[in-house]
């Protein structure tokens, strides 16, 4: 699988990783470079992926690739895994902003679809 190396190395990037989907898990929405959220956007559904299973294992991992925070993984689990039971991927959105002063990188908001929204 190809990836991003986002100019860090192999436990930084992981880390990041983490932490964004971590925190789109918390809020449902965070602002970030393209990138970064296009990378983020496939861990993310694999984790979503992870909870639809609901089996041990597949908890397991989520909390090992999420740093063991339980609260986050008890929300993807038992609120986020419900809300997309009927959709197969394609769970998060990326909607373009402004580019970022100083540097003019793309900055984005990636952020969970709301089935209800879908309907």
């Amino acid at each position: 699988m190809a990836y991003r190396k986002l100019g860090r190395d192999n436990k930084h990037r992981r880390s990041l990783l983490a932490t964004q989907v971590k925190d789109l898990i918390n809020n449902e929405r965070i602002t970030t470079t393209i990138t970064r959220a296009k990378e983020t956007r496939k861990f993310a559904d694999k984790m979503i992926t992870y909870a639809k299973d609901g089996s041990l294992v597949a908890r397991r991992k989520a909390l090992a690739f999420l740093h063991n925070d339980k609260d986050t993984v008890k929300k993807l689990f038992d609120v986020l895994a419900p809300r997309y039971s009927n959709r197969n991927g394609g769970y998060t959105r990326i909607l373009k902003l402004d580019e970022r002063k100083g540097d003019d990188a793309l900055m984005v908001i990636l952020e969970l679809v709301k089935e209800e929204e879908e309907k």
